[in-house]
């Protein structure tokens, strides 16, 4: 009895076997990971030419890398590896001149018309980092 439903099962199982389906159910779940300073348009948007290190601090967060052989800069460096895709990493490095915000870099801009045709075309040219224009401080009338 045994051996008849093994013979009958065989043909089965190998049918089973060929199927896309079942081996695309049978893959482990896979977590996503995020690391790092997660910055984006709108916090970039915020940085203004001459802010302190505590404001640029409070705007963006603290940064994860602040090197003691560069004083005067900042990086915040953000790595997203989903389940399944690819890994998406972003960079943004905040200069700093006599402890005021000089200038920024990387591949985060702030959503201006001049930044989304500046991205537009380094995205053209495959450029992943650039320089990001800081607008100077508010003038109060």
């Amino acid at each position: 009895m045994p051996s008849r439903i093994l013979l009958l099962a065989l043909p089965l199982l190998a049918a089973c076997s060929s199927s896309p389906d079942i081996t695309s159910m049978l893959t482990p779940y896979r977590v996503d990971v995020r690391q790092g300073n997660y910055v984006d348009q709108e916090m970039v948007a915020k940085l203004r030419a001459g802010m302190t290190r505590d404001q640029v601090r409070f705007a963006l967060g603290t940064p994860l890398v602040a090197d003691i052989f560069h004083a005067d800069r900042w990086d915040y460096v953000y790595r997203f590896q989903p389940g399944k895709g690819e890994v998406q990493l972003r960079r943004l490095v905040v200069f700093f001149v006599d402890d005021k915000l000089a200038r920024v870099g990387g591949d985060v801009v702030a959503e201006t018309a001049e930044a989304a045709a500046a991205a537009a075309a380094a995205t053209a040219a495959n450029q992943s980092a650039r320089v990001i224009e800081v607008p100077g401080p508010a003038k109060k009338d």
